[in-house]
């Protein structure tokens, strides 16, 4: 087939979840279809990244990303719209134009947007359409879980409009794809009879993730993923706040190390613990969690499944994690990952987990062999495969 594939972000280097599922999924695409990539991007790309693009489409054509402006009067205005704010203020009319020139004789098959970022604009192309990745998650939790009243208004608000603009644009689609069964179920409260649903769980990239990156450092711990995501800032709140003083109570020595970028974030927010060591953006995360006897995964809300347990677990690192941060993966407990959440449970999980050899061991290639037989990226690009096929047939 040939498939125009619109993205939120510019899928190289593939350093956050987004840009790994993407780049991954057009990897997959691209051995038995011709891919043509239309993409945003934050900032300026260098001539190597659109060579790695290149490879594997046909042809990448690039506009640049405007970030979501609260105060922008755009934004302002959305409050007035059914629409959600922020759909309103990046709509991007470059990406539009792009969209028309592109299409401009090409006889492309099918379009995939992936995430709500590209959705609005495939709707400009009479072709069949699917909208990779839905995610309602975040959004309904911070608004079912909100204690505060005046919180729980707002984010009602937002729930309300999110979820009754995603209904309706999910019925201009031909079939969309979700990252687990949880995320199914959000898509069928608001669009009961769309059924035209895959699950394309995320993967591993295995043979990235083989080889020889370092001993695991004794008493070292790791969390990976940016600070500027709410649900890993909330994570590491929970973690340095309720779980490390009891480590360091119990536990001498005990190190955690925080990757990701830390750029606008209030890290001051944070407790501020010995033993804690924010590295920043990390060009190549593989030695940082190979090198560590855990990795720590606090989160308590989210969507979608977590690439960082998939990595670690391929890495032959052993996890400790949150149901909510495991939620979605086929893990079993003591099996192949340890799954705690109450705070003294969690540091209890860490605290057994680094003093037994045996436990790291069993963890280490239980956690390789599940990522091994499950989660390659070849296996999850699968259902995507499949419903290009379905929509195409029907």
């Amino acid at each position: 087939m040939r498939v125009l594939f619109l993205s939120g972000w510019f899928p190289y280097p593939p350093d956050n979840g987004s840009k790994i599922r993407v780049f991954n999924l057009i990897k997959q695409l691209s051995r038995k279809h011709e891919v043509t990539l239309l993409t945003f991007a934050q900032g300026s790309v260098s001539k190597d990244r659109l060579t790695e693009m290149e490879f594997y489409c046909q042809s990448v054509h690039v506009v640049p990303y405007v970030e979501f402006e609260p105060k922008r009067l755009r934004a302002i205005l959305g409050f007035f719209s059914p629409r959600p704010r922020s759909v309103v203020d990046i709509y991007s009319p470059e990406m539009h134009a792009m969209v028309r020139e592109v299409d401009k004789g090409n006889s492309f098959d099918i379009v995939i947007a992936s995430q709500l970022r590209s959705a609005p604009y495939a709707l400009l192309l009479k072709r069949p359409r699917i909208f990779e990745e839905v995610e309602l998650t975040v959004i309904r939790e911070q608004f079912t879980r909100q204690r505060d009243f005046i919180r729980k208004v707002r984010y009602g608000l937002t729930w309300h409009k999110l979820s009754h603009f995603m209904a309706k644009l999910l019925y201009k689609f031909d079939g969309c794809t979700v990252v687990s069964e949880r995320e199914w179920d959000n898509v069928l409260k608001i669009a009961p009879t769309y059924c035209s649903v895959a699950v394309v769980p995320n993967g591993v990239d295995l043979d990235f993730y083989t080889g020889d990156f370092g001993a695991p450092e004794p008493n070292t711990l790791i969390h990976t993923g940016v600070l500027t995501y709410d649900a890993n800032f909330d994570a590491v709140d929970f973690f340095l706040s309720d779980i490390f003083p009891l480590l360091e109570a119990r536990q001498a020595g005990v190190t955690l190390r925080i990757t990701g970028k830390t750029n606008g974030v209030a890290v001051g927010r944070l407790p501020q613990c010995e033993g804690v060591i924010f590295t920043g953006y990390l060009d190549d995360i593989r030695s940082a969690v190979a090198q560590s006897w855990a990795c720590v995964v606090p989160l308590q809300v989210g969507g979608g499944t977590r690439l960082k347990i998939l990595e670690a677990m391929a890495l032959g690192t052993p996890v400790v994690s949150t149901s909510k941060g495991a939620e979605g993966l086929e893990v079993t407990h003591e099996e192949n990952i340890l799954i705690a959440d109450a705070p003294a449970d969690f540091a209890q999980a860490v605290i057994h987990l680094l003093g037994d050899e045996n436990l790291r061991a069993k963890l280490s290639a239980n956690g390789r062999r599940l990522v091994e037989e499950r989660y390659s990226w070849e296996m999850c690009a699968r259902p995507l495969e499949q419903l290009l096929y379905q929509v195409m047939e029907q």
